[in-house]
């Protein structure tokens, strides 16, 4: 006998009803895939997920991920009683709707991560998976288990056809993160039609020698008891992360069922009208939600009132029993970073030694990284070059291997540039973890997605990126970033820094680790570099800072990271001419640019023309210099001194630059206006 009721076979009409009125009101979206997914979807909120919508951040609920279909995860979080009434879903993806075209994290109340590209969603769950089990071995005592949530995902065939879903699925096998639950809708069809004309490979076979867990449901349309037998099978599953290949039909009950003309546009109006006569709906009738409904999934949000109730019993138990996990717990949760933190930070005087700043970054690390159980970090396969993992760290590793424990918090990502990016963002959204995660900065381009997606939905994760410009040498061109910069730069709510000594590393840290929705990128250096006369955490915290003053300059030169020094010798050398230059350090421009127009405009001052030198493409420069020198191709293999030569990055040859440019502004006469003056 079947555990569901005809209530239940009402619900999945009106969500697949709902589905088709959504999209076409909007005339613009997925309807296909959510009247497929609307049996699957209906059987995990009601029967499985914890979740409160009167308090969408409880700590212990379970995360949800749709990787696509948007308009299905509105439905359900509006049944569900989350901040999303009728209104809201006939405004689908109007300007400032909360129902925009993808769920986004941080704007609708019950998104956990902003999905849409392909492929992110699916390594943001296992970022959930990784959080959930660190958090649950460091805090869960007997009797007390604090942390035993599940993770979710939606996923499709274009999810699994982008690369990044492999990166992620790979890592997730090897941690055995027994946690995760994915319902891979096999619908057959993607945007070009039928999946026959690119995606042939057994994905069961796959996901098989990744080490997950593979079951399957064949009628994903209508057995609501194999889905429901499939979920609960997989939740038994404790060692490997679990994928249930569901066979739906897209567009389930329209006229164009199963084929693709359903996956990316609206209904007709007659298609929806025979749709809702044939689920016997009122078919004249939109968004129409019988009562019986709403108190199904109401009844469901009240449950979960009642977890989250039962959960705070737990933590008030658990205040009493363990008094310094609890304060230590809640502080995570909260979001407060440690007390006083920020005085274990190294400061510099310019007398000590000159040292690369990748390896100042690893000195921060291993100052703070003790007050900083916050902290997950982890490389790409390049610990040794990065210098991330700090001595007394243990690796984040299923117990069983021998390797490390999930009480660990140095994960080896492998070389998984772009799945570890994705992975941080679940890290952080997931909540109580301050990811970090480092390659060479110029395979941060393989991460892009990812790391557009930071800035995006505001997570806070921290790129180690060593290895920063010609500066790395013998490696050449495929590995010296020269565009990198000016991208990241360019991409909004992203803290792009690239420190020149050891106090701006140390900056760059603290300022990374206040910006609880930015995330940052800390541009290292392989080379030594010396420390500053006028640097100090305060001066460089502040974006960009005078490093060395002048009164009635002649030229202002503005540099950043492993140019900065350079651009000192060449003050030097223009000083012993006759030539008065000032110095100004810019490690952070959009942390520069929040500062009050008055200080910019002391630091970037008018009077004197502005040089700026960088050792990467000069492309942004001019927003803050009126002459840029900098690299306009490649750069080339060599010892890394000798490929500075070769480019002109020197000091004298700075100096010779400097004296032109001089000349130039004098002879073109009048007062020399600061770029800034134009910005402001």
């Amino acid at each position: 006998m079947s555990r569901f009721t005809q209530q239940d076979h009402l619900a999945i009409a009106t969500i697949r009803a709902l589905a088709a009125d959504v999209v076409g009101k909007a005339n613009s979206g997925h309807p296909g895939a959510p009247m497929g997914m609307a049996p699957v979807a209906h059987v995990l909120f009601t029967r499985f997920f914890n979740t409160n919508p009167k308090n969408s951040k409880w700590y212990n609920r379970d995360r949800f991920v749709l990787s696509n279909g948007c308009a299905l995860q509105y439905i359900i979080l509006h049944l569900l009683g989350f901040k999303l009434s009728l209104d809201d879903l006939k405004a689908f993806r109007q300007i400032d709707s909360l129902t925009p075209g993808h769920p986004e994290y941080r704007h609708t109340d019950g998104i956990e991560v902003t999905t849409g590209p392909l492929g992110q969603g699916f390594a943001n769950g296992v970022g959930f998976g990784i959080a959930q089990a660190h958090m649950a071995a460091v805090y869960n005592k007997e009797g007390h288990e604090l942390v035993n949530n599940y993770t979710y995902v939606f996923t499709g065939d274009g999810c699994l056809m982008e690369g990044v879903a492999s990166e992620a699925a790979s890592l997730a096998g090897h941690l055995q993160l027994g946690n995760l639950i994915y319902i891979y809708d096999d619908n057959h069809i993607s945007i070009d039609g039928d999946t026959n004309v690119a995606f042939t490979e057994n994905v069961e076979q796959r996901f098989l020698s990744y080490g997950w867990q593979v079951l399957h449901v064949d009628n994903g349309d209508s057995d609501l008891d194999a889905i429901y037998n499939a979920i609960e099978e997989a939740r038994k599953e404790k060692n490997k992360p679990t994928i249930i290949r569901l066979r739906t039909t897209i567009g389930f009950g329209s006229k164009q069922q199963g084929t693709h003309g359903v996956h990316g546009a609206p209904l007709k109006a007659d298609d929806i009208q025979q749709l809702k006569a044939k689920f016997n709906l009122p078919a004249d009738q939109s968004f129409y939600v019988p009562q019986e409904i709403y108190d199904i999934y109401n009844s469901v949000a009240a449950r979960g009132a009642k977890l989250e109730q039962s959960w705070n019993q737990v933590l008030a138990s658990y205040a009493q029993k363990f008094p310094k996990e609890y304060a230590e717990l809640t502080r995570r949760i909260s979001g407060k970073l440690p007390e006083n933190w920020e005085q274990l930070l190294p400061v510099y005087k310019p007398s000590d030694a000159a040292q690369a700043s990748r390896k100042l970054s690893e000195i921060v690390l291993t100052a703070i990284t003790p007050a900083f159980p916050d902290f997950i970090g982890g490389s790409a396969d390049l610990t040794g070059s990065n210098l991330t993992r700090v001595k007394t760290v243990e690796d984040f590793q299923p117990p069983s291997t021998g390797l490390g424990s999930y009480k660990g918090t140095y994960v080896r990502y492998g070389v998984r540039e772009h799945g570890m990016g994705a992975i941080a963002n679940g890290l952080s959204a997931y909540g109580g973890i301050i990811p970090f995660v480092a390659t060479f900065l110029n395979f941060v381009s393989y991460a892009a997605g990812a790391v557009r997606l930071s800035a995006l939905s505001g997570h806070q994760v921290i790129w180690v990126a060593t290895h920063d410009s010609i500066g790395l040498g013998e490696d050449g061109p495929t590995h010296q970033p020269i565009e990198t910069a000016a991208h990241f730069r360019a991409t909004p709510n992203l803290d792009f820094w690239r420190p020149a000594d050891g106090n701006e590393t140390s900056a760059a840290y603290l300022v990374a680790l206040k910006s609880n929705t930015t995330p940052s990128i800390l541009s290292l250096s392989r080379q030594n570099l010396p420390n500053l006369e006028n640097s100090t955490i305060e001066h460089a915290s502040k974006g960009g800072y005078v490093v060395y003053e002048e009164q009635n300059e002649d030229l202002t030169i503005v540099s950043s990271g492993s140019e900065v020094s350079i651009a000192l010798e060449a003050a030097q050398k223009l000083q012993s001419e006759g030539f008065k230059a000032r110095v100004v350090s810019l490690p952070c421009w959009s942390v520069f640019d929040a500062q009050p127009a008055e200080y910019r405009l002391s630091v970037l001052r008018s009077g004197a023309p502005i040089l700026s030198v960088e050792a990467l493409s000069t492309l942004g420069w001019q927003k803050y210099s009126h002459e840029q020198f900098g690299l306009f191709g490649w750069g080339a293999s060599g010892p890394y001194k000798k490929v500075y030569e070769k480019f002109g990055i020197t000091g004298p040859n700075i100096a010779e630059i400097g004296k032109k440019v001089i000349n130039f502004y004098k002879q073109k006469g009048g007062e020399v206006i600061s770029p800034l003056v134009k910005a402001i």
